[in-house]
């Protein structure tokens, strides 16, 4: 995987900034330090004005690249899921036995977010901290569906449907493919929510995690038809 991560190069949807981010040191710049400060203060209380004084730059600078807030976290949400889809092509494309196959998915989208070296202005694990907390805001709107037909979303769906397939292939009878792979995906973060922040209403902790959860349950709901 080491081998092939360097030559991949993460594709956004292009509506999603005015200006791609990644064409240009300043743009870089506003995404590395966005996710430095976003994970510091919180999505609420994040402003490009902060932003701009964080990086020493002007504000007007980083709308040249945004039109809002709200369209940089649909940004940095389909930077990541583009990072976990190519994750999980790549850490299942060989394996040939179905179940493996899926075990080594539900990994890939429930497992903590280790940095990836190869992409030196995005720290990934931070990044992960962000979805966890933050994903549902870039969706969780009245502009969902106009936003949704303009792709926005896309690499999200696509990680699901990957996960899906791999279910029907473990198990063409299981009727609900799509509805398992989206909770699982979702699912994952909610749990890494509340094992930080609600800790007694969920069995995972530092022994047990998400992936440990999300297999034994998966694996049982569709090897015991």
């Amino acid at each position: 995987m080491d081998s092939l991560l360097p030559n991949i190069k993460i594709e956004v949807p292009e509506g999603i900034y005015i200006k791609n981010p990644e064409s240009s040191e300043l743009g870089k710049k506003i995404i590395e330090n966005s996710i430095l400060l976003i994970d510091e203060i919180g999505f609420e209380d994040f402003t490009f004005k902060k932003l701009g004084q964080l990086i020493n730059s002007n504000e007007s600078s980083i709308y040249r690249y945004f039109e809002s807030k709200h369209m940089l976290l649909i940004y940095l949400s389909a930077w990541y899921w583009t990072w976990i889809e190519y994750q999980l092509v790549v850490e299942t494309f060989s394996i040939k036995d179905s179940q493996e196959k899926l075990i080594q998915a539900i990994d890939v989208v429930t497992r903590t977010t280790e940095e990836d070296n190869n992409f030196s202005h995005i720290n990934e694990v931070i990044l992960n901290r962000i979805i966890i907390n933050e994903n549902s805001k870039s969706y969780l709107t009245k502009s969902v569906d106009s936003e949704n037909k303009q792709g926005y979303f896309l690499s999200y769906k696509r990680v699901v449907r990957r996960l899906a397939d791999m279910i029907s292939e473990l198990n063409n009878k299981y009727p609900y493919p799509l509805s398992l792979a989206s909770s699982i995906t979702e699912g994952a973060l909610h749990q890494q929510f509340i094992k930080l922040h609600f800790t007694t209403i969920t069995n995972c902790n530092d022994d047990i995690t998400p992936t440990n959860f999300y297999t034994d349950l998966i694996l049982k709901t569709l090897t015991n038809d």
